[in-house]
């Protein structure tokens, strides 16, 4: 159901990034499939490096398992997403495919200048570049003011330091105790000696 539009899309990409497209011209013939639950996508290399789709059901030169919530992982370029990949097959295209997936960039202004020019696509862009950047920013400074929030002003959290302290009274009222047990036990009389002197 999704094949040909995922197909038009990735091959919109790759034309936008010519370069990959002679890099994937040198795995033409081997088809990769990618299995995102409750999906799979099987695509094939043509000698061009544009893909078309193929049946998920084909014997597949590489296989990548994905997670379906490592996507907006791997949108925004994380790392470590690709490490939580399952892969199987052609080490050569896998390798390959991972590549494109971290250095493809959707060129979004060219894309917009066909409705609204040139310019007015980049100010767009430029706006929502800045606007992602912005939020970012105040993602991550909420966070500092929340953190503090609730240890300084509505201390619900502790610090690490205090929960070191606290542990380290708390080991030194255990072994008072331990010590207090002893001392009663020494001064206590013993009841085997008090019935033996009633006698």
């Amino acid at each position: 159901m999704f094949a040909q539009p995922s197909v038009a899309v990735l091959n919109h990409l790759l034309l936008q990034n010519n370069w990959a497209l002679r890099r994937l011209a040198r795995f033409a013939g081997k088809t990769a499939r990618f299995d995102i639950a409750p999906f799979s996508f099987a695509y094939t290399i043509f000698p061009d490096g544009t893909l078309c789709s193929a049946n998920p059901e084909s014997n597949a030169d590489a296989v990548c398992v994905i997670a379906p919530g490592l996507l907006p992982r791997l949108a925004l370029h994380d790392e470590l997403a690709h490490a939580d990949i399952q892969s199987a097959g052609d080490a050569a295209l896998l390798a390959e495919i991972f590549f494109l997936s971290r250095n493809l960039r959707w060129d979004a202004a060219e894309d917009l200048s066909r409705v609204t020019g040139d310019i007015a696509a980049e100010r767009i862009v430029q706006a929502v570049q800045s606007k992602q950047q912005q939020l970012g920013a105040s993602a991550v400074n909420l966070a500092h003011a929340a953190a503090e929030y609730w240890t300084e002003e509505r201390p619900l959290l502790a610090k690490p330091q205090q929960i070191n302290a606290f542990m380290q009274q708390v080991d030194t009222l255990r072994d008072d105790m331990a010590r207090l047990e002893q001392r009663i036990k020494i001064l206590s009389p013993n009841p085997s000696d008090t019935s033996g002197s009633e006698e």
